[in-house]
C-alpha cells in the first residue's frame, strides 16, 4: 500500500548536510524556514508540505490518541483519545473512570461536535496558489499535487457543513493588509447546499485529474473524490428531504436547511458518482472476500493492509517505528490478552448494537434468554446463544468466549446457584469457595463482569472491530498500524442502494445491498419488496458501526431526535422493535453470562445469560433540536458581524 506518512514539514532536508569547508559554513541556508519558490521547486519538499496537511485532515472518528478537535474536553479537561469518539450514542459503554460522564449525562452541549478551522483552510488555499504559480515542476506533478490539495480542502468542508451548516466558502488566501480595515476578511456564511455544491462540484473537477489506482490508499484518487461525491450528495439530499419533518432547524437565508425540491436532484449525483466507482471507472474495487471464515473475512477488511484488498479506497494510515502509530489496541484489546497486562478494554459494544445483527432468515430477534415460560435458556458453550446471525456479528464484536491473538476471553459474572443466588467477586483474583465445597476458586472472568470495575468489559463484549492481532500491538511503547478506513466499497454499495431507493429504483437498490449481505453470510436475497427505509437504516448500521457513521447518519435522517429521546429503557424498550428505524437507543446495555452450579442437575456447568444495565448508566441519550448544527463559538461571531447565528442559538 503506497502511503503518505506523519512527514513534519520539510523534514526531508534534516540531516543531508555533507562536509563542507569552514568558510562555507555560514552558506548553508537555514534549514527550518525555505524561501516558498525554493519549497516549491522539488516535487519531494512539495509531497513533504503535502503530507503534513494530509496529517491534518482529522475526521469525526480516528483510532488515533491525539485530541479531537471535533469531541468535547472530558470534565478533567483532558483531551480525549480515539476510542472515545465511538464510546457514545449507546453503541458502546466506556469501561473508564474518567470516562463514565458519557453514560451519565443527559444530552450534549449544542457545541458538541463543532470544527472551525479557517488556519486549515488558509493552508490549503496556500498550498494550491502556490504551487499553480511554480515553475520548476513539471505539468503532471503540478496537476496531482493540485487535484490533491482540492481533495483535502473540499473533504474539510464537507466535514464542516455536516457539523456547522453553510460556513464561510473561501477558496483564496485572504491576506491582511495592516491597514486597520479588517471588512474585506469577514466573510459571510455560505448556504448550507452550496458549500454542498462546491464539494461535489470539486469532485467532478478534480476526478480525472487524480490517479485511477486501486493500490494509491492514503492519497487522494480518482475513486476517492468519487466516494467523497457520493457521500456528500447522499447528505444533501437527506437534508433536504428530512429536514422537511425539522422546519425549527433551519435558517431564512438558507445557511442551515436545504429545500425539499432539491433532494431528487442531489440523490441523482450520489448515485451517479457511486456507480462510476461500481462500473469500475475508478479502478476495479471489490468486496474484500480472502477469508473462508466469515466473520473472520470480515474483521481482516480493516486489518488487511496488502494488495489483496482492494475494498479500501481512502485511508488515514500509520506505520510501526515511524513515530506515526496509535493506542487504539492498547486501549481496548481484553484485559487478559493485553500486551502489557495492565488497563485495556475501555470500549465494550453494547448489547442494543448487537441485537441488531439479523439472523440468517433475515429475521430480527433478541438474544434468547428465556423459554416461553420466563425460564432461563441454558447453553452448553458461551457462544450458541450467538449462533445463525450475520457474520458480522463476530467480526465487529468479541463475544464471550471468542478468541483474540489464539486466546479465548475469559467473560462471565458469576455462578448462578440453584437457590437464584449468585455467587461472584470483585475481582477475578478474588477466588471464594462454592456451596459444599472448602476450595476456593475463580468465580468472576477475568475480563469482566464486575459492575463498575474500569478496564473489564461491563456489557460482556469487547471491540474486534480494527483490534490489532500483531504480537506488540497493544504495548504502548510500539502501538498499532492498522490504518483507519476514511472510504471504502461497502459503504459505496450502501451509498448508491439508499440513493437508488429514493429515487424509487427499489430493485436497483436491492441488488447493492445484497451483495453487501451475501458477503456476510445473509444469502437469501432481500426482494424489492423487502428494501424500505427501515431496510436502508439498518445496513448501514450493522455494516458501518464505529466507522464514524452514526452521528451524522441519525442527523441527515433527522432520526435523532427520536433515537435518543431522552427517556430511560427498559428491557421491553431493548429486545421489541428491532430493525425499526426509530427504535429508542439512550442507554448502552449488557449481556451478562453466568455459570450455572446445580451439581446432579443437568444443566450443571452450562451458561445462562442476563440482560443487565450496567450500574455507571446513570443517564441517557437526549438529542435535542438544536444539537442537528453545532454552535459557532462566540469568538467567531464577535469578530465576524456578518456570521450569522445558528438556529440554537
Amino acid at each position: 500500500m503506497k502511503k503518505i506518512l506523519s512527514i513534519t514539514m520539510f523534514a526531508i532536508l534534516l540531516g543531508t548536510g555533507s562536509c563542507k569547508k569552514d568558510s562555507a559554513f555560514l552558506d548553508v541556508p537555514p534549514k527550518q524556514v525555505l524561501p516558498t519558490e525554493l519549497a516549491f521547486s522539488d516535487p519531494a519538499l512539495v509531497l513533504s508540505i503535502l503530507g503534513d496537511l494530509y496529517n491534518r485532515q482529522r475526521d469525526f472518528s480516528s483510532l488515533d490518541g491525539y485530541p479531537s478537535r471535533e469531541y468535547p474536553l472530558s470534565p478533567s479537561g483532558d483531551t480525549e483519545p480515539g476510542w472515545r469518539t465511538f464510546a457514545d450514542f449507546s453503541e458502546a459503554f466506556p469501561s473508564e473512570n474518567g470516562s463514565s460522564f458519557i453514560v451519565q449525562r443527559t444530552g450534549w452541549d449544542y457545541g458538541e461536535w463543532k470544527i472551525w478551522d479557517y488556519g486549515y483552510i488558509r493552508d490549503l488555499n496556500l498550498f494550491i496558489q502556490r504551487a499553480t504559480a511554480a515553475t520548476k515542476l513539471t505539468d503532471g506533478d503540478k496537476t496531482r499535487f493540485i487535484a490533491e490539495a482540492r481533495f483535502l480542502r473540499a473533504n474539510y468542508y464537507f466535514e464542516m457543513v455536516k457539523r456547522m451548516g453553510g460556513v464561510p466558502l473561501i477558496t483564496d488566501p485572504l491576506a491582511y493588509d495592516y491597514t486597520g480595515n479588517v471588512t474585506p476578511l469577514q466573510k459571510p456564511r455560505a448556504k448550507e447546499s452550496e458549500i454542498y455544491d462546491f464539494v461535489i462540484s470539486e469532485a467532478e473537477a478534480i476526478k480525472d485529474l487524480l490517479p485511477a489506482d486501486v493500490n494509491e490508499k492514503s492519497r487522494a484518487t480518482k475513486a476517492a473524490a468519487l466516494a467523497m461525491e457520493a457521500r456528500a450528495a447522499l447528505y444533501a439530499g437527506s437534508i433536504a428531504k428530512y429536514g422537511a419533518t425539522t422546519p425549527q432547524v433551519s435558517l431564512s437565508g438558507g445557511e442551515v436547511g436545504i429545500p425539499a425540491g432539491m433532494a431528487s436532484g442531489y440523490y441523482t449525483k450520489a448515485l451517479a458518482a457511486a456507480q462510476a466507482i461500481i462500473n469500475g471507472t475508478a479502478g476495479t474495487y471489490q468486496l474484500y472476500k480472502v477469508l473462508p471464515d466469515l466473520a473472520d473475512n470480515f474483521a481482516a477488511v480493516f486489518l488487511d493492509k496488502s494488495s489483496v484488498n482492494q475494498e479500501s479506497i481512502f485511508v488515514e494510515d500509520f506505520k510501526v517505528n515511524s513515530g506515526r502509530v496509535h493506542g487504539f489496541t492498547t486501549n481496548d484489546q481484553p484485559f487478559s490478552i493485553s500486551d502489557e497486562g495492565l488497563d485495556a478494554g475501555r470500549l465494550n459494544p453494547s448489547l442494543n448494537l448487537v441485537e441488531a445483527f439479523e439472523k440468517l432468515d433475515n429475521t430480527y430477534a433478541p438474544m434468547a434468554t428465556k423459554d416461553g415460560s420466563g425460564n432461563p435458556i441454558y447453553y452448553a458453550n458461551q457462544l450458541d446463544i450467538f449462533a445463525g446471525r450475520d457474520a458480522r456479528l463476530a467480526g465487529t464484536i468479541l463475544l464471550p468466549g471468542g478468541s483474540f491473538k489464539g486466546k479465548k476471553t475469559d467473560v462471565w459474572a458469576g455462578y448462578q446457584l440453584a437457590d437464584g443466588s449468585v455467587l461472584t467477586s470483585d475481582d477475578a483474583g478474588h477466588l471464594k469457595p462454592l456451596p459444599g465445597t472448602s476450595t476456593a476458586v475463580q468465580v468472576v472472568g477475568k475480563d469482566g463482569v464486575v459492575n463498575g470495575q474500569e478496564f473489564r468489559s461491563q456489557t460482556g463484549f469487547y471491540i474486534r472491530k480494527y483490534l490489532d492481532p500483531t504480537v506488540g500491538s497493544g504495548r504502548r511503547g510500539r502501538g498499532s498500524d492498522v490504518a483507519f478506513i476514511r472510504y471504502r466499497y461497502a459503504e459505496v454499495l450502501l451509498n448508491a442502494a439508499e440513493a437508488a431507493f429514493e429515487l424509487g429504483q427499489t430493485s436497483v437498490a436491492a441488488g447493492y445491498m445484497n451483495q453487501v449481505r451475501a458477503r456476510v453470510g445473509l444469502t437469501t436475497p432481500l426482494t424489492t419488496a423487502d428494501i424500505t427505509f427501515d431496510r436502508i437504516v439498518h445496513e448501514r448500521r450493522v455494516e458501518l458501526v464505529f466507522e464514524g457513521h452514526t452521528l451524522f447518519d441519525m442527523k441527515r435522517w433527522r432520526l435523532a431526535t427520536s433515537v435518543w429521546d431522552g427517556t430511560p429503557m427498559t428491557v421491553t424498550d431493548l429486545v421489541t422493535n428491532i430493525g425499526n428505524a426509530k427504535k429508542r437507543n439512550t442507554q448502552p446495555y449488557g449481556l451478562w453470562p453466568y455459570k450455572y452450579y446445580n451439581p446432579g442437575n443437568a444443566n450443571n456447568g452450562k451458561w445462562l445469560f442476563k440482560e443487565v444495565l450496567p450500574a455507571p448508566v446513570t443517564g441517557r441519550n437526549r438529542f435535542q433540536l438544536g444539537n442537528y448544527y453545532s454552535q459557532i463559538g462566540n469568538d467567531v461571531i464577535s469578530a465576524n458581524p456578518k456570521i450569522v447565528k445558528q438556529p440554537n442559538q
